[in-house]
């Protein structure tokens, strides 16, 4: 009896052994499985980029590599590093996927930047705007806008349906810079608003040596208002257009119901006698 009683311990033991055994063999093998291998997110094109492409957000776009196959200069997928690039000028052609370096753009605050964006016999001229006459701050370099002049005159100079004017004065110019927190490369207090989430106070265009001087006649005749045009527009479309003023009165008929008709006058001479007779 003792013996038999040896052996069914020794069995019961056994069995508590394999139970034991195949609840922890599985821990051991999840513990053993591969570690993930770490990535390193950097930035690169969306899309083939041409040099001297101004670039925007929609330009760029993450991509997770090895910490090994991370080149030097790389730019890291960090807002600050998006807000460094946002507006910069691309010096060599990247296809896409292809990962940005610091060495591939040449940076707003950057010495030389107005100079190596413009194009042959293009000038660089800034325009004071706010947030009505900039498009609330949305207008980035690289957008194509049109320069609006608007006019008000005196009563003395024109009828109240012909005071106020607008007309267009440069259309389809190329923006090469925005504020001159931007151009200049001005450190921004800690805790303070990037400069995408300020109203910008100057905007820079890319114009011809004649539009320029337009543009300064311009800026001295009333006040100037941006209109930003679509990204996909023809480049027929940003060809000069014939300029058309635009009245009060063709805005506001009222301005012409309000206006007193004029009345034929005739001028009557007598000798020394002058009078003036008005026909009703």
């Amino acid at each position: 009896m003792r013996t038999v009683l040896i052996l069914v311990l020794l069995t019961m033991a056994a069995g508590l052994g394999y139970v034991a055994y195949e609840g922890i063999a599985p821990r051991q093998a999840a513990t053993a499985a591969p570690a993930p291998i770490p990535t390193v997110r950097v930035l690169v094109a969306a899309a083939p980029l041409h040099p001297g492409t101004l670039l925007k957000d929609q330009d760029i776009r993450e991509r997770a590599l090895p910490p090994g196959d991370v080149p030097d200069g790389a730019l890291l997928a960090t807002q600050e590093q998006r807000d460094e690039l946002r507006g910069a000028m691309l010096r060599r052609y990247l296809g896409p996927g292809e990962q940005v370096t610091r060495e591939d753009v040449l940076r707003p605050r950057d010495r030389g930047f107005l100079a190596a964006v413009l194009r042959p016999g293009m000038r660089a001229v800034a325009i004071g705007v706010d947030a009505r006459t900039g498009a609330a701050g949305l207008i980035f370099p690289g957008d194509l806008v049109d320069v609006i002049l608007t006019q008000t005159f005196s009563g003395a100079d024109a009828s109240i349906a012909r005071r106020v004017t607008a007309e267009t004065v440069l259309t389809g110019v190329r923006v090469i810079a925005v504020d001159q927190m931007i151009t200049q490369g001005a450190i921004i207090p800690s805790g303070s608003a990037r400069p995408t989430e300020q109203v910008a106070r100057t905007v820079t265009v890319e114009v011809s040596p004649e539009q320029s001087e337009r543009l300064a006649v311009a800026e001295r005749l009333g006040q100037l208002i941006l209109a930003l045009r679509p990204i996909d527009a023809p480049d027929g479309d940003q060809a000069a257009r014939p300029t058309t003023t635009v009245f009060g009165a063709d805005v506001s008929p009222a301005l012409s119901s309000t206006e007193t008709p004029a009345m034929p006058r005739m001028r009557v001479i007598q000798g020394g006698n002058v009078n003036d007779v008005i026909f009703r």
